[in-house]
């Protein structure tokens, strides 16, 4: 905090109100922002920043989202004058256990009734990769997950599926119908010339064998774009 004479005053200067312990204490979790949470944990700022204005700091960085946390290495969150090694090891795990809740939330899914749970289900996976991927959620007659299939792993723009590979592990856990997703880094949702060219052979194959392709999903941070919902499949 700058008081009047525009010099730095310490947090334990600041109006009771204001501090974070104390805030947490009088008001609840819920009325503390992210960086005043963030300062509980790191505990304690530089002698020209407080843990809140420090943990401002390092939000902004990261696009002012708790999502681009996780995108930090340890090595990023060095970089901020105030944060050694014990702190920026304290950030990660708290964003750890973030992703991991909503892991949790995800897994509570017994069955895969719409493109948007597996939205859902596969977010906390592949949202903070920086690179695509493409699995296969393979399912049994009630569209309950058997077993969850990583396929590939790709570049910036482009990952490439072995359809045969796909066809055998359905078979290999009596999946009857499985669903075909893949990640955009970019945040674009649109699919490109190769996930159409991929998806109708994946589909003709996937008939051969009597199996269901169900669906083929982009996912990207939020988002997604399903050739079923738009009758491409």
């Amino acid at each position: 905090m700058i008081n009047s004479n525009n010099t730095y005053t310490s947090i334990k200067h600041w109006a009771e109100e204001d501090r974070p312990r104390e805030k947490l204490m009088a008001k609840g979790a819920e009325a503390l922002t992210n960086a005043e949470l963030l300062a509980i944990l790191i505990g304690g700022g530089t002698t020209k920043k407080s843990a809140v204005e420090l943990m401002q700091e390092v939000l902004h960085d990261c696009g002012d989202t708790l999502r681009g946390l996780n995108h930090m290495t340890l090595q990023d969150l060095m970089r901020f004058n105030g944060i050694g090694e014990a702190k920026a090891l304290t950030i990660i795990a708290a964003a750890e256990i973030g992703k991991r809740r909503i892991m949790e939330d995800s897994r509570e899914i017994q069955q895969f009734r719409s493109s948007a749970d597996v939205l859902k289900y596969m977010t906390p996976i592949i949202q903070d990769l920086n690179h695509e991927e493409s699995w296969a959620l393979l399912l049994n007659n009630n569209a309950r997950l058997l077993h969850l299939s990583h396929l590939s792993k790709g570049g910036l723009a482009e990952t490439t599926v072995d359809v045969r590979m796909l066809l055998k592990e359905a078979l290999l856990h009596d999946a009857t119908s499985f669903i075909l997703v893949h990640n955009h880094p970019s945040g674009n949702i649109r699919p490109s010339r190769h996930d159409e060219e991929l998806t109708l052979r994946v589909n003709r194959a996937a008939q051969a064998l009597n199996l269901r392709m169900i669906d083929h999903v982009i996912v990207t941070e939020g988002d997604y774009y399903s050739f079923s919902e738009n009758g491409k499949i």
